[in-house]
């Protein structure tokens, strides 16, 4: 019996020194949990709440929505790659692809007010500009990026003046006036599909538009890389149209005033691509202020708005059955790409 009481009072003591879980470790626990759930549900809500158009954001911009937009950018952006989330605009069509085209469906055409004018069209082998004397800068430009990239980057050439168009400007005009030399059809994907020669076509002042820094190297630089690299994995061969917009008041307008060009206020991109699901397009209007770390699909628009824009009209030759819906849906998202390269495109991001 000795024995067995001594038993008793050994586990009577075991007992005595296990310890409850502290309150203040339970309260870290639940805090945790609420937070992480808290998160969880920003980016979901975020996420439902960034796929409506810009204007129905506008118009409940405020400091309680700032959350939901700031965590549901950050989802959308890996959510729509992955094509979980959104839509694009894609409709059938069983006319042949015009591969190796620099148009898709022709040469956008001027219809009217804002186009100025005085637009003369540059062919350039691979790509074509839509230049304006009077802007010394270009209206349009448009360009197709083949699946394939065949050449590295290489060396940057030196921006030099296009001796065969009497109005354009020299280098120098840029010196000092806070705006970049921006390309209208970019130089990466021109030398990583047609080599160096067609590369330094690129870098002629005929193909150059001022923008702000922001712009120039952050979602400008992020939509033409998506097209170069990461669309053209998916799709194939795309065809894109790039144009400035100005203010639509001629006494705000700005110009840098060594070579009187004219400064946009808005830039726009549209791509199309042919695949067996039908002909896609996606088309985005950005600002000249846009911030560097912007997400280019908040600046979603439909093609339709932006020929009322801009005074031109674009793919004239497509047919009206495929034209008309094409261009009047507004997508939510940027098209999706392959999954193994989620990683290059936040790399891509934030790199």
């Amino acid at each position: 019996m000795a024995k067995k009481k001594g038993k008793v009072k050994k586990n009577a003591n075991v007992a005595k020194k296990a310890k409850p879980v502290s309150r203040l470790r339970y309260a870290a626990r639940i805090a945790v949990a609420v937070i992480v759930l808290t998160l969880l549900a920003l980016c979901g809500i975020g996420d439902w709440y960034v796929h409506h158009p810009a204007e129905w954001l506008a118009e409940r911009e405020s400091f309680l929505t700032a959350p939901l937009v700031y965590f549901g950018d950050r989802t959308a952006f890996i959510t729509d790659a992955l094509g979980w989330t959104g839509h694009d605009a894609v409709y059938d069509s069983d006319d042949p692809v015009p591969s190796g085209q620099v148009f898709f469906a022709g040469e956008p055409q001027r219809v009217g007010n804002p186009a100025p004018k005085d637009i003369a069209v540059l062919r350039r082998g691979e790509f074509a500009v839509g230049w304006s004397p009077s802007l010394k800068r270009p209206v349009w430009a448009a360009y197709h990026v083949p699946r394939e990239a065949r050449f590295d980057d290489g060396k940057r050439p030196s921006f030099t003046k296009d001796r065969s168009v009497a109005s354009s400007p020299s280098p120098a005009a840029y010196t000092g006036s806070r705006y970049d030399r921006g390309h209208m059809v970019p130089n990466h994907a021109v030398v990583s599909r047609f080599g160096p020669d067609e590369q330094r076509k690129t870098f002629m002042m005929t193909n150059i538009s001022p923008q702000a820094p922001a712009l120039n190297r952050g979602p400008w630089r992020e939509m033409e890389r998506r097209i170069a690299d990461l669309w053209t994995a998916k799709y194939g061969e795309i065809w894109v149209i790039v144009g400035a917009l100005s203010g639509t008041s001629p006494s705000a307008r700005e110009t840098i005033a060594a070579g009187g060009i004219d400064v946009p206020e808005q830039y726009y991109m549209i791509a199309v691509a042919q695949t067996e699901d039908g002909v896609r397009a996606l088309a985005v209007l950005v600002p000249q202020t846009s911030g560097r770390w912007a997400f280019p699909a908040h600046d979603i628009v439909t093609i339709d708005e932006l020929e009322k824009l801009s005074g031109l009209e674009f793919f004239p030759e497509m047919p009206s059955f495929l034209k008309r819906p094409l261009q009047a849906d507004r997508p939510t998202r940027l098209w999706p790409i392959r999954f193994r390269d989620i990683l290059k495109l936040i790399l891509l991001r934030f790199a």
